[in-house]
């Protein structure tokens, strides 16, 4: 998933909230002119609204993270040209106690499944970013 969380009293807005939360759970500080929008509000589960905030983080290979551990298990990266690979491109149906059922994409990465919100918003964002390819 993505680093995220509850939004706190002194966060002045979702995106303010979203670069609280990767530093604190990636320890990388981002400023405000790294963000490049807000994408549409999704429920998760719970049926609370998630506000995902696009970011650019710059070359990875730039990048020294510092996972929080009490938070991050572990850390992945998928380059964009994979996850534009119709191989790498699926759909998982589900469905419910009462008989409805609902399909969400999936994107597979060898041991990695993005699935559930996370590859909710991964799909968003490849729509913006790869507008004709996926």
């Amino acid at each position: 998933s993505f680093p995220g969380g509850r939004r706190d009293p002194a966060d002045g807005d979702a995106v303010a909230t979203a670069l609280r939360k990767t530093r604190e759970e990636l320890g990388l500080a981002l400023g405000a002119p790294s963000v490049w929008g807000q994408l549409r509000l999704l429920p998760d589960r719970q049926g609370q609204m998630v506000a995902p905030v696009v970011a650019n983080l710059g070359p990875l290979e730039d990048l020294t993270l510092t996972p929080n551990p009490d938070e991050v298990e572990e850390v992945f990266t998928l380059p964009l040209d994979h996850l534009l690979r119709e191989e790498n491109q699926g759909y998982t149906h589900f469905r419910t106690a009462g008989g409805y059922g609902y399909t969400l994409p999936v994107f597979l990465n060898g041991p990695h499944k993005v699935w559930g919100l996370t590859a909710i918003v991964t799909e968003l964002t490849l729509e913006l970013l790869a507008p004709g390819r996926y």
